[in-house]
């Protein structure tokens, strides 16, 4: 599996530096965030780096949205009108016109707009078939991806999610962008069901032959690697690790004020820690247990493990964004092994060894509270096993050619 970058406010020097330091990498750009000559300019940089790509998410999941950023752009049409615009010529006079920017940006491959979905009925399904169609009528010479956005109440409803499979079996894309709204917002899901069906939808789609970018994820999805999904996309802030969907109808200017200091000091833990945390860690000889192996090439963090207090050593959110960025593309690419046993097993591991190291961080004091994955270990060990119980006969025979 795979690590993009989802882009946020605040994020081209932190795209600019990790593609350049993998030696390669995928940046899907933000039009809420960047204006026109913005995305073209940073696309043309990444495209520029040995290895770099870019994608653009249209963002198109409320055509009423009132966003000033997101609707100055050209491919937003002015007057929308639900039932004259899919199946008009509202819809290919857009498509045109967002084709034509993914060239300007330089991407890869096209991420076609979709509606964000709050039911599953035959207007949304309609709506999914018009774009896609409108899209491959272009013939564009380029692979595209359906967008595919949905709230958190469709995720739990897996009729919903069976209805969306059957749906994309039938149309001519190359694959899906899946977004997974959270119920309530939360940054971990604390639903077994939520997950388990999320995993549902990636494996059904792969085992279409169709690729799978899951956007706005955190670490919490890294499970998703057991359904032969191939890429997850990530950023900095909160607001790019997890699908928040009112960030793209209205502006959030008060945004910065729900910005916490939280870094993934120990991801072996898979937890985020407050820097104070750490001090704590220190004082108690458990400091060393939270760093991050040497074979995830993070340098970010080490002044943390000097030996010195870490709250006195420099370490800024510059540091603790791409550490943490680091730390996924290491985990992203572990995710997947050579059998659907054997990534099982590696998943149910890695879960394994956090709880052992999150016990004995806590039996020292040292404490995650919100940003803590213990709460949420036997929601991903239930979510796998149901994933292997409806998905893992078809996936064991079938895994060497996803």
């Amino acid at each position: 599996m795979d690590l993009f970058l989802q882009f946020g406010w605040g994020m081209m020097k932190h795209s600019r530096h990790l593609v350049g330091s993998w030696g390669g990498g995928t940046v899907v750009l933000s039009p809420r965030d960047l204006e026109r000559t913005q995305l073209k300019n940073l696309g043309q940089d990444i495209c520029g780096l040995q290895g770099g790509r870019v994608l653009l998410d249209p963002q198109f999941y409320f055509p009423r949205s009132d966003h000033r950023r997101l609707t100055a752009h050209e491919y937003w049409p002015d007057n929308y009108e639900t039932n004259g615009f899919f199946g008009g010529a509202g819809i290919g006079t857009m498509l045109q016109s967002l084709l034509d920017l993914n060239r300007a940006v330089g991407s890869y491959a096209f991420i076609l707009p979709g509606l964000m979905a709050t039911a599953v009925g035959d207007d949304w399904i309609a709506t999914l078939r018009e774009v896609c169609e409108g899209a491959v009528a272009l013939d564009a010479d380029i692979p595209m991806f359906a967008t595919i956005a949905l709230g958190s109440d469709v995720v739990r409803n897996m009729e919903n999610i069976q209805e969306v499979l059957e749906e994309c079996e039938d149309i001519d894309i190359a694959g899906a962008y899946v977004l997974a709204g959270h119920p309530n917002g939360d940054y971990f899901v604390e639903d077994p069901i939520w997950l388990a069906n999320l995993l549902e939808l990636c494996a059904g789609l792969r085992l279409m032959g169709k690729k799978v970018i899951v956007g706005y994820a955190n670490h919490q999805l890294l499970c998703l690697g057991a359904a032969a999904t191939n890429t997850l996309c990530s950023g900095t802030w909160m607001s790019v690790r997890l699908f928040s969907p009112d960030r793209f109808q209205a502006q959030r200017e008060d945004e910065t004020r729900r910005r916490t200091a939280w870094y993934y000091y120990s991801p072996l833990a898979l937890s985020e820690f407050e820097r104070l945390s750490l001090d704590a860690a220190h004082r108690q000889g458990v400091l060393n247990q939270m760093q991050a192996p040497q074979s995830y090439n993070s340098t970010y963090a080490a002044p943390l493990f000097s030996g010195a207090q870490p709250t006195s050593v420099g370490f800024g959110e510059t540091e603790a964004f791409r550490h943490y960025l680091q730390c996924m593309h290491h985990q992203t690419a572990e995710s997947s092994r050579g059998t659907f046993d054997e990534t099982l097993t590696y998943h149910r591991q890695i879960l394994d060894d956090a709880e052992t190291l999150i016990q004995t961080l806590e039996s020292n004091g040292v404490m995650s509270l919100n940003r803590g994955f213990g709460k949420i270990i036997d929601i991903v060990r239930s979510a796998l096993v149901m994933h292997e119980r409806t998905r893992g006969p078809v996936l064991r025979r079938r895994w060497a050619e996803l």
